[in-house]
């Protein structure tokens, strides 16, 4: 036991899906016995979400010291989701076109579940976006209006200066607990991650349909292309770090996004990687990675790109230069406006196709799939906000070399 605790957290993570992929493989009710301790895992990691954003982000507002640096971090920021959003959508719209999922399979559409109608207006997602009452937001835990309204609580902190010098400590040590707090959460994850992949192999079904297993493959092949090719080509590029010593880094969000499929519940380890193994200033991940966690889903872009070709194939829509703009500029905004929670991609999706004039009838083929694509979906996303993180705060100077390169 004592060398198990002396391993990597990690390290402990792998063991702990190991254990929970055997227990599962060799008997169901063991698994189900110890099922209560990934949810009271999964609640751990949501218990910590509303908290630890609203503090992190007023926090890192107030430290960039002006309002000037809030634009300079916060638009570079929000480019680099639209740009990388766009590009993942488009990965998916080629590997569509390439790969032609959804060819020649229509029959099982006709036995499909009828799904209600979804309505989607990009003006009315923006509107949403300002809370009416902040209490009710942090109650259901909508994180774009927590987001929005932290922001605005730390551009006031930081105009007023000095006259509230005692409320900006309150906030940082507010930082600082949740912070621990998620230290001492993560100590449980390697038994709560056990838990949960040894449910998830009792309870994923072998049933996947035959008609769609082009589609989950050419997704999973997407997803692994940008997360081993296109990111650690954006950090070469971009930052003046090694993309390869990169990757090694961020190993531990990447397995708790893997094991959990929830970018919000990873967010406290991606937080914590950026400030104690990347060099990343709290300024600058204080609000990037909260911001990313909500916006930043490149996972679902290139989700939306592929299934809209594969959607058009099985409805017989034809696809034209316009629509592909349609679908590149949807992979975009439906993918910044999804949640980083379990189940929010089946929502999505129903609005996707109620979008394009399709019937809703593939959703429950969707559905069914969705728990085969969604562990690549979360790392994509969560290794995304990392890299931008990274590379905002190598392009301002502010990346701490001597961290990263484990010389301090």
């Amino acid at each position: 036991m004592e060398k198990l605790k002396k391993l990597s957290l990690g390290k402990q993570i792998l063991i702990g899906i190991i254990i929970g992929l055997g227990i599962g493989f060799v008997s169901p009710d063991a698994a189900k016995f110890i099922s209560p301790l990934g949810t009271v895992f999964l609640r751990l990691l949501k218990m910590l979400i509303v908290p630890l954003v609203f503090f992190s982000i007023i926090s890192g507002v107030c430290k960039m010291g002006d309002v000037k640096q809030l634009r300079t971090v916060g638009l570079r920021f929000v480019t680099y989701i639209v740009l990388t959003s766009g590009l993942c959508a488009g990965v998916g719209v080629l590997a569509g076109f390439i790969v032609r999922p959804g060819t020649g399979t229509t029959e099982f559409l006709n036995t499909a579940e009828i799904v209600e109608s979804a309505s989607y207006s990009f003006i009315d997602n923006v509107v949403s976006w300002v809370p009416e009452n902040i209490i009710q937001s942090m109650v259901s835990a909508n994180m774009l209006q927590i987001i929005f309204f932290a922001i605005f609580v730390g551009i006031a902190l930081l105009s007023l200066g000095e006259k509230v010098k005692t409320m900006v400590s309150i906030i940082d040590q507010g930082s600082e607990v949740m912070l621990k707090i998620t230290e001492f959460v993560m100590a449980f994850s390697p038994i709560g991650i056990a838990s949960l992949m040894a449910t998830m192999v009792t309870t994923i079904s072998g049933a996947t349909m035959k008609e769609v297993i082009n589609f989950v493959i050419t997704d999973t092949i997407c997803a692994l292309v940008v997360l081993f090719v296109v990111y650690p080509l954006i950090i070469k590029i971009f930052t003046k770090v090694s993309p390869v010593k990169f990757m090694k880094k961020i190993a531990e969000p990447m397995i708790v996004a893997v094991s959990t499929t929830s970018s919000a519940a990873t967010l406290p380890v991606s937080i914590r990687t950026a400030d104690e193994k990347l060099g990343v200033p709290e300024n600058i991940y204080g609000f990037t990675l909260p911001l990313g966690n909500t916006c930043g889903m490149n996972g679902f872009a290139i989700f939306i790109g592929l299934c809209c070709i594969f959607a058009s194939n099985l409805y017989g829509f034809d696809i034209t230069f316009g629509r592909i703009l349609q679908f590149v500029f949807l992979g975009i905004v439906l993918s910044i406006g999804a949640a980083g929670v379990k189940g929010a991609g089946i929502v999505m999706s129903t609005v996707l196709l109620e979008a394009l004039g399709m019937p809703l009838s593939l959703i429950p083929i969707l559905a069914a799939i969705w728990p085969a694509i969604d562990p690549a979906h979360t790392t994509l996303n969560n290794v995304s906000d990392l890299t931008g993180t990274t590379v905002v705060a190598s392009q301002l100077g502010k990346l701490d070399l001597e961290v990263f390169n484990n010389t301090k």
